[in-house]
């Protein structure tokens, strides 16, 4: 590496270079590809996927434009791989949040919660999603909140399901109730992006979810209409 190059993340670079003789670190590929999505995922947000200089995100870490290649072969697999390691934090976020919520109700109200919050935190994603769908419309893969893979059960699902048995919701078909939250809450979060809107999404919660457990309509008596 030249000396006229710029380091601007010294702490990345100590992690990618390994001085000779040191034993080997078998967790340095795994914190070097971390580095590498993290830098690389601002860039192409910033820049868009055509306009993204893999130059630049090699200065940006201090290395040379070939380390980026050892780990991912070419431009494409790492913007792809940006937005895989993007849904896997949002998936872990998630999941992390509902672990203690034992009422059904609660572990949809914090997992909302959660989503908006990490896209609070990484507005980074919501770019590279649309992105995405630009560039590789091929793919299948999904940044919806209430959705499984295909060859999955869907623990959404079940969970209302479940709520429906016990005549705690309507009894709607189960698939109308997840593409209709997922719409809201994905919606939600590309209107505040596309409209600049500076309040955050976590903030955003306690709204919808009154007007999606407890509706709009009232009866003669001013109590909600909750049935059907």
């Amino acid at each position: 590496m030249r000396n006229s190059i710029q380091v601007k993340n010294p702490t990345a670079v100590e992690t990618l270079k390994r001085a000779p003789g040191r034993p080997k670190d078998d967790s340095l590929a795994a914190r070097r590809q971390e580095e590498i999505l993290e830098v690389a995922t601002k860039t192409f947000a910033a820049d868009g996927y055509q306009n993204a200089d893999l130059q630049e995100v090699a200065d940006e870490l201090g290395v040379a434009k070939g380390t980026l290649y050892r780990y991912f072969p070419s431009k494409r697999d790492l913007f792809l791989a940006c937005v895989d390691h993007g849904r896997s934090r949002l998936q872990s976020q998630v999941e992390s949040s509902v672990m203690h919520a034992e009422d059904p109700l609660k572990r949809i109200a914090a997992a909302i919660r959660a989503f908006f919050s990490f896209f609070d935190a990484h507005p980074e994603l919501v770019e590279l999603i649309i992105q995405e769908r630009a560039e590789f419309r091929d793919r299948n893969k999904h940044t919806y909140f209430f959705q499984c893979d295909k060859d999955e059960d869907d623990p959404w699902e079940q969970l209302i399901a479940e709520q429906i048995r016990v005549r705690r919701m309507r009894s709607v078909p189960v698939k109308r109730i997840t593409d209709v939250l997922s719409n809201l809450v994905y919606g939600t979060i590309f209107s505040n992006y596309f409209t600049g809107r500076h309040e955050s999404l976590e903030a955003q919660t306690d709204d919808i979810l009154d007007v999606v457990f407890n509706g709009i309509l009232m009866d003669q008596n001013g109590d909600p209409i909750n049935g059907s």
